[in-house]
């Protein structure tokens, strides 16, 4: 039988992801995963129980028979699941359903594709988006309102950059905000002005709330067709579980409700928006949520920011950017107030995430879980606090994350997309710091890696090609860039499966496919151990498995 008739087979018998009473045998697969200790195991078969949990692995004549329906893998690599430890995924289902500039080539490109999307919509109050990047363009500068006035002037427009990070305003736009000259710049943002001291139109990191206030919030039918749209397209990537970096309260209400109605496909770890304070209170007053939906929700970690981006110079360094030397950055707040928010986190039992690029906001970062250690003990230490992004550190920064048992949460194709740009940001010495995994596996810390999804694609089969190679998918620079902190193949599987759920304390649960673990894995038609890195950007993942429930079939 063809292996399309035998997914068709298998769509009909698990129709609507309903696993059989009895369980399911997997055979005929080039299975593959990692144990425990991270070391490779193949087999041929797998058991799943009606508990959605793998009973065994192993060679088909060698597992005990029973009574089960079997489904023949026709020879395809059978593997766990990838878990994204870094996305946002209502943005992303926010990102596909409006106008989107990642693509565009120059601002003449962009501008064009901001006016058709206007003209396409006369009913809409606002037109939103996203995806720009004054660096790919190379426009030497940021853009600005009057720009954007040529393609939309009667409407407001508010179009975030691609590491979102920074808003470009059209002039109705900053009119609605009431951003003039003497506005000044709110603690750890920054509005962009020019040599007259006007604001031009892109406001930075923390100074984006003076137009976001004005945007009308999403309402819930809107937030839940971005649910849709961005599970339909994570596990049709292989992703059967995602940290998602800033939940907001209307998505965690949203995903609550489908959590326990048996409405999520995916797995979902959240991590609250720091910033919302009322929702903060809501939560340290309740506690944490472990785990709602049989796995599928949980709701035990905090996302706060230290500082920017590097793209839009909003990362906090410690030295002077080195292509402008009048800027350091941005730290969104003292030591004392990051440490604040650490200790509220912790104190009611979250895992506390900062997010931090540059070297100053890793380095303030890293100092508020050594306060946090000394004041807590190992009440804190056993959170697994992260630092989300870990771009650039000083070098004598790099141990402290072992010895303060903090996990830097990673994202490979950061650095191919910020090849291009990120030295001429730091320069050569600050670089070797940069992006630094090898650096920081040898010293001993853990790693979780991720996308970043919609800042980067979420294709997990690019991140490993980007973390195997630190080259484009052009193959370029040949021999890669900064080859040498490059991770190897297990490495980098390790670090979207197994390092991914420790983050997440489901090590127990997901990451590995051995006996106990939740059955949550992918038939794709290439091994990422043994294929040459460049044939994994032309993998497909054939089916998704979530809890021994089929939840995709590729079409052909």
């Amino acid at each position: 039988m063809q292996f399309k008739t035998l997914l068709a087979a298998a769509v009909l018998t698990l129709s609507g992801g309903a696993v059989c009473a009895q369980g399911v045998l997997v055979h005929n697969a080039r299975g593959l995963t990692l144990d425990e200790r991270g070391r490779v195991i193949r087999f041929d078969a797998m058991q799943v129980g009606a508990d959605g949990r793998v009973l065994a692995i192993g060679k088909l004549s060698e597992l005990p028979a029973g009574d089960m329906q079997r489904i023949d893998a026709g020879g395809r690599v059978l593997m766990p699941g990838i878990t994204d430890a870094h996305g946002h995924v209502l943005s992303l289902g926010a990102a596909r359903r409006s106008l989107q500039l990642r693509d565009t080539v120059d601002l003449g490109a962009a501008l064009a594709a901001i006016q058709a999307h206007a003209e396409a919509r006369p009913q809409a109050a606002w037109i939103t988006g996203g995806g720009w990047n004054q660096a790919a363009w190379k426009l030497g500068r940021f853009p600005t309102a009057a720009e954007l006035d040529t393609a939309e002037s009667q409407r407001p427009v508010w179009l975030t950059r691609v590491d979102g990070h920074a808003g470009w305003a059209n002039s109705r736009a900053l009119q609605l905000a009431g951003i003039t000259r003497d506005t000044p710049d709110p603690t750890g943002g920054r509005i962009e002005r020019d040599a007259s001291g006007e604001a031009t139109g892109v406001l930075v990191d923390a100074a984006m709330g003076l137009v976001e206030r004005q945007v009308p919030a999403e309402d819930p039918a809107e937030l839940a067709a971005q649910l849709d749209t961005a599970e339909r397209e994570l596990l049709s990537l292989g992703i059967t579980s995602a940290h998602d970096a800033g939940i907001s309260a209307a998505a965690d209400q949203l995903l609550r409700q489908r959590a326990a109605a048996g409405q999520l496909k995916m797995r979902i770890y959240g991590m609250a928006r720091g910033s919302d304070e009322a929702f903060m209170a809501r939560l340290r007053a309740a506690g944490p949520l472990l785990d709602l939906g049989n796995g599928h929700y949980a709701l035990r970690a905090v996302k706060l920011f230290a500082d920017g981006a590097l793209g839009s110079r909003g990362a906090a360094l410690l030295a002077p950017y080195a292509d402008a030397p009048q800027t350091r950055g941005l730290l969104f707040r003292s030591d004392a107030e990051l440490l604040a928010q650490m200790r509220a986190a912790a104190k009611a039992g979250f895992q506390v995430n900062v997010h931090a690029i540059g070297d100053a906001a890793n380095r303030q970062a890293l100092a508020g879980y050594e306060a946090l250690a000394k004041e807590m003990g190992a009440r804190s230490t056993a959170l697994r606090h992260r630092i989300e992004h870990a771009q650039v550190i000083a070098l004598a920064d790099i141990p402290r994350f072992a010895k303060d048992q903090v996990i830097a949460s990673i994202q490979p194709t950061h650095a191919t997309s910020d090849m291009n740009m990120a030295e001429d940001r730091v320069g050569p010495q600050r670089i070797q710091g940069a992006y630094a995994w090898q650096r920081l596996l040898k010293s001993g810390a853990a790693l979780a890696c991720g996308s970043d999804f919609p800042v980067e694609e979420p294709s997990p089969l690019a991140g490993l090609y980007a973390a195997i190679t630190r080259e484009d998918a052009a193959g370029k620079p040949v021999g890669g860039w900064y080859r040498q902190q490059a991770l190897n193949p297990v490495q980098a599987l390790d670090c979207f499966t197994r390092g991914a759920a420790f983050a997440a304390h489901a090590e127990k649960d997901l990451g590995v496919l051995t006996p106990g673990h939740r059955a949550d894995f992918i038939l794709v038609d290439r091994d990422p151990l043994t294929s040459s890195p460049a044939a994994l950007l032309k993998a497909r993942v054939l089916q998704t498995w979530v809890g021994g429930k089929l939840v995709y079939t590729a079409k052909d």
